[in-house]
């Protein structure tokens, strides 16, 4: 990654232009660079004023929301020459369809986005899941994080889109954070930093553009801000220990994008209620200025209500412009946002080069990305393209590298050839889990562990809902006291499919081994069985601070006879 700063040192002294952008492919030749030269000047020579404008703007396409919608954006590629697209739900094939026709009306290429930190099943149902951001945090071979943002990268090529939203770099020190949790790497710094870094190079090497997200740190909220608007309270020391420092540390890194979250932050905004997204003191005085980011600033979603509620579509756009944007995502008012920068311009309260550094920054982004090549996808197939034995295989080895175990003291694991009994609690699907483990288990539903004998070896698996990422991680009461209940005289290995957190107020001081998988699917299901019978060493660590008794860290390295 190094490689980048010092290529993007040497295009500052090679370009004509006044701007370079962030993010640049690897060994490139002085000739390279020229060519790039040219096309940027030559490309931003041939645009109108509305049409510089246009670059700016990135909408959300959905095909999940009828022909109207689909409709509408058409006319917004046409009529305001916008310079991308997010894509959301759902349908991967009739998106390319979409994005070949959309890129054919271009007259300069569209940056195509997408959120897909756990791949593009984020975003589109029939993908492959990858793991949550937490499971990754967890992996103690950053390596394995790497091939699995490469894969993703392999899958947004497919798809013809160039940017994806990830990964995220908030440093979850907040339980209770209802919009970030599964999709922070953790608690610690260097762990976030390291993981973060893994992912964002395993897209680049495959030119994918990264964006970290979401600066200058949503990892201590309370507030979602999709809802509402959060607010960080923290003093200076604090952000630049914690919030701050993994954005620090990876914006050395070459890393081509940054998204500003819509977050209240007194201490670096004087200006009351002043969102991150809008502040200029915020964007301009400290990315820009004092941190010396030179790759795309991009906002967080503009309808999303934390700024949606108080500003109108356009007037929204021209503020997040103005602080120093280069692009508005999502925006609910590309028109009126175009009329509003330019009467700024107008007036004064905004240079023209400002409109040149950032639509500058864009075009030579989508060089370096290969979209002054562009060629349409074809959809055939695309189902299992996204979706296949490859992505399953990778996705399996994640989460068996993922599995921490937390305390194992009469050293049950790996599981003897014995049957043992299971108990499966909470709300989620276990069927995976029952039929991988086969005939060495007899399943107990809570009603039945009276009829277990005495001393039994047993695992307990707390199986939580894993549709989305936000979902509660909390345990019932009336799955507590059975496990309360067990560990009074029984065996029990406790297996969280869910996240670490949902240990937070379980007593676990009476249970013998305590293992976490993160999540509850199909792949983490089979993985976890896998590990049990000693087919696969566990030795993932706690990527959070769970409470004073588990610590971000934590972790028992469990290889077996057959591994060593």
């Amino acid at each position: 990654m190094k490689k980048l700063v010092y290529t993007s040192i040497f295009v500052v002294s090679l370009f004509n232009l006044k701007i370079v952008a962030q993010y640049m492919p690897k060994n490139l030749s002085k000739k390279d660079l020229k060519e790039a030269d040219h096309w940027v000047d030559k490309t931003y020579k041939n645009l109108s004023q509305d049409e510089k404008l246009g670059q700016l703007f990135i909408v959300a396409l959905y095909t999940n929301k009828g022909e109207n919608e689909i409709s509408n954006v058409r006319n917004i590629v046409v009529k305001e020459k916008i310079g991308g697209l997010i894509l959301m739900q759902d349908d991967a094939a009739r998106e390319i369809n979409l994005v070949n026709e959309f890129q054919q009306k271009s007259k300069v290429p569209l940056m195509i986005g997408m959120d897909a930190e756990w791949g593009l099943y984020q975003r589109i149902a029939t993908a492959h899941k990858f793991p949550w951001a937490m499971t990754l945090g967890a992996i103690q071979d950053k390596n394995l994080i790497h091939q699995m943002s490469a894969k993703i990268a392999e899958d947004c090529h497919r798809m013809g889109i160039n940017w994806d939203f990830a990964p995220v770099v908030d440093v979850n020190t907040n339980p209770d954070n209802p919009i970030i949790g599964n999709r922070s790497f953790g608690s610690q710094v260097s762990n976030v930093v390291s993981s973060a870094s893994a992912y964002a190079s395993g897209l680049q090497d495959n030119n994918i553009l990264a964006a970290i997200k979401h600066f200058p740190g949503h990892g201590d909220t309370s507030t979602d801000s999709h809802l509402d608007l959060p607010v960080i309270s923290h003093n200076l020391d604090r952000l630049n220990t914690v919030e701050l420092a993994p954005f620090k540390a990876l914006m050395k890194e070459g890393i081509g994008g940054v998204m500003v979250a819509h977050l209240y932050v007194p201490v670096l905004e004087s200006g009351k209620g002043i969102p991150a997204s809008v502040s200029k003191n915020i964007i301009t005085g400290l990315l820009k200025e004092k941190l010396g980011y030179k790759g795309l600033i991009i906002t967080d979603a503009l309808n999303m209500n934390a700024v949606a509620g108080k500003y109108k579509p356009g007037e929204l756009d021209a503020m997040a412009f103005k602080a120093g944007n280069d692009i508005m995502l999502f925006s609910q008012g590309v028109s009126e946002g175009k009329k509003l920068i330019q009467k700024a311009i107008d007036n004064g309260e905004i240079p023209q080069s400002r409109i040149e550094e950032s639509v500058k920054k864009i075009l030579l982004t989508k060089y370096f990305l290969g979209l002054n090549k562009y060629s349409p996808k074809n959809p055939e197939n695309i189902n299992y393209d996204l979706n296949n034995d490859t992505h399953k295989t990778l996705v399996q080895n994640l989460y068996s590298n993922a599995l921490t175990l937390l305390k194992d003291e009469k050293n049950l694991l790996p599981l003897k050839d014995e049957k043992i009994y299971y108990v499966p609690l909470e709300e989620a699907p276990y069927q995976t889990f029952a039929n991988e483990m086969g005939s060495q288990i007899i399943i107990k539903k809570a009603n039945e562990i009276n009829t277990i004998p005495s001393n039994s070896t047993l695992i307990v698996g707390l199986h939580k809902d894993n549709s989305t990422a936000y979902k509660s991680y909390k345990i019932s009461e009336a799955s507590k006291k059975v496990l309360s209940d067990l560990s009074k005289n029984q065996n029990v290995i406790l297996n969280v499919f869910g996240s670490a957190y949902a240990l937070k107020d379980i007593d676990i001081s009476n249970i013998s081994t305590v293992l976490v998988s993160y999540e509850n699917n199909d792949d983490s299901m089979t993985a976890t069985a896998n590990a049990l019978k000693g087919k696969t060493k566990i030795w993932g660590r706690l990527p959070v601070l769970v409470n004073d008794q588990l610590r971000a860290g934590m972790g028992i390295d469990l290889i077996n006879n057959s591994q060593k």
